[in-house]
């Protein structure tokens, strides 16, 4: 009995075995299984760190190298600058990459200059007089001292003066006694004002009738005494200044601003400028002229602002800064961080949903941290500010694989050119020759003549003045500027 009990516990524990086995193979098959991708959805290539691109990984996961999460490369997506590159969104928000909108702003460029103060031209007057005579009384005895318009400047004791005003006076009795003397006095009041009498004084000598021995000499304008030119007792002659006077309400500004700039300036600008001895002060005008030449030992161009000055604050020979401000313009504008430049173009890097690509675009003017976009751009495109380096050199990454991953293809930059030509010059030295070659179609060249670098100075020997040539040349010039000939030899030989 006990012998069949223990037959029928072991056939039971051994069923129980092959069941449960069997379970545990059924499922371990079954979550073995690879899960078929949701249709449409893209398979990457593989994974990798934006930061070391050059490592890949088969599965994804945290970094070895960052705190981030590795990013996936998709087989579809096109290799090159051109085309772009992809990061997901959790990878541009580990990589801390910022983007903005490019848009329309108002722009007012604004161009910093140095310049003096100087006194306004066009506000100086010159005080002489035309006759001969002497100062007998001097009013105003000093340099830089201040006259109103109008003011006694000296008085002189003027003979030819003096006897005019006689004559004059004869002139007016002999016509009030016989009107047929009428011309006579005339003309004696008008030589009183060709020798320069005032009209007020000639007013006083017809109501007093009697002749003033001295003459006073006025300013015509007000200002200070810039020059003075006479002393009292001094003799003075017809035509010598004996003063100048200079109206500093109106000030000038000589600046000079640099040729590059010349062509922003435009009479009319408007002008902010400040004085190093007026702190915190800062006086408004406009350009009010562009001088027409150009100073060859700074090539910089010489302009002027006016400015007004009715407080006196701006003297002559004071030091300015100054800022020129253009009329303002809508223009389209991206931050000036967003813009890299590689040497030969501008960059900036675009955003379209998870894809960048690189845009070469033409830089303008910049203010306030913006750059304007003059071309390659467009209004609402978003740009990388932050993290486009990274962007840029995975694109230079997936362009250097292309090319290792396909040899036989040779990059455009690489391509060979041929050329005809006649040999005009040989510097075997240097491994240059010159050519008078014909149009090179495929480099869009008309003839002409000009130098080329030779690959193969042994080729050089083969050749000498006058020879006509086949070569292949470099589509790309090299560092130094120069194309290079990677063969060449006499028409008709290989």
């Amino acid at each position: 009995m006990k012998t069949v009990i223990a037959i029928a516990l072991a056939a039971a524990l051994a069923f129980g075995g092959y069941y449960l086995g069997k379970r545990s193979a059924s499922h371990e098959t079954v979550a073995s299984a690879p899960t078929a991708a949701p249709a449409g959805e893209r398979k990457p290539l593989y994974y990798h760190d934006p930061m070391f691109p050059q490592q890949k990984f088969d599965k994804p996961g945290k970094s070895p190298f960052m705190d981030m999460q590795l990013v996936p490369v998709y087989g579809d997506e096109k290799q090159g600058a051109d085309s772009g590159v992809t990061v997901s969104a959790r990878a541009q928000q580990n990589l801390g990459m910022r983007t903005v909108q490019a848009g329309i702003v108002e722009f007012k460029q604004e161009m910093p200059a140095v310049g003096s103060v100087q006194a306004d031209e066009r506000r100086i007057a010159r005080v002489e007089v035309r006759t001969a005579g002497w100062v007998e009384r001097l009013h105003v005895r000093a340099a830089n001292d201040p006259v109103r318009a109008g003011q006694v400047l000296a008085e002189i004791y003027s003979p030819e003066l003096l006897a005019a005003q006689e004559e004059y006076l004869l002139g007016r009795r002999m016509a009030q006694a016989n009107a047929a003397d009428e011309p006579l006095a005339r003309a004696g009041r008008r030589r009183l004002e060709l020798l320069g009498l005032l009209e007020a004084e000639i007013r006083r000598l017809e109501q007093s009738s009697t002749a003033s021995r001295r003459v006073p000499v006025v300013a015509p304008i007000s200002g200070i005494v810039s020059e003075l030119g006479v002393r009292e007792g001094a003799m003075v002659q017809p035509g010598a200044p004996a003063f100048v006077l200079t109206d500093l309400s109106s000030v000038w500004i000589q600046v000079e601003v640099p040729e590059m700039q010349g062509a922003s300036l435009k009479q009319g600008l408007r002008a902010e400028a400040t004085v190093p001895t007026l702190p915190g002060r800062t006086f408004e005008g406009r350009l009010d002229y562009v001088y027409p030449e150009l100073n060859p030992q700074t090539r910089t161009l010489k302009a002027r602002i006016a400015l007004a000055n009715p407080r006196l604050e701006l003297k002559p020979g004071m030091f300015a800064n100054v800022s020129l401000i253009s009329v303002a313009r809508k223009v389209l504008a991206v931050p000036s961080e967003a813009l890299i430049y590689t040497g030969t173009r501008t960059v900036v890097v675009v955003m379209d949903g998870e894809r960048f690509r690189a845009a070469t675009v033409k830089a303008g003017a910049e203010m306030d941290g913006r750059t304007e976009i003059l071309a390659g751009l467009k209004p609402g495109e978003r740009v990388v500010v932050s993290g486009q380096f990274l962007i840029d050199s995975e694109a230079s990454l997936k362009s250097t694989l292309d090319r290792l991953e396909a040899p036989g293809k040779m990059p455009a930059e690489k391509a060979m050119h041929k050329g005809r030509g006649r040999v005009t010059d040989i510097d075997p030295a240097k491994a240059r020759v010159e050519l008078d070659h014909e149009p090179i179609l495929s480099m869009k060249w008309p003839q002409m003549k000009m130098g080329f670098s030779v690959a193969d100075k042994a080729a050089l020997a083969k050749l000498k003045k006058g020879d006509a040539v086949e070569f292949e040349m470099h589509g790309e010039p090299d560092k130094s500027g120069d194309y290079m000939i990677e063969r060449i030899a006499p028409r008709g030989t290989k």
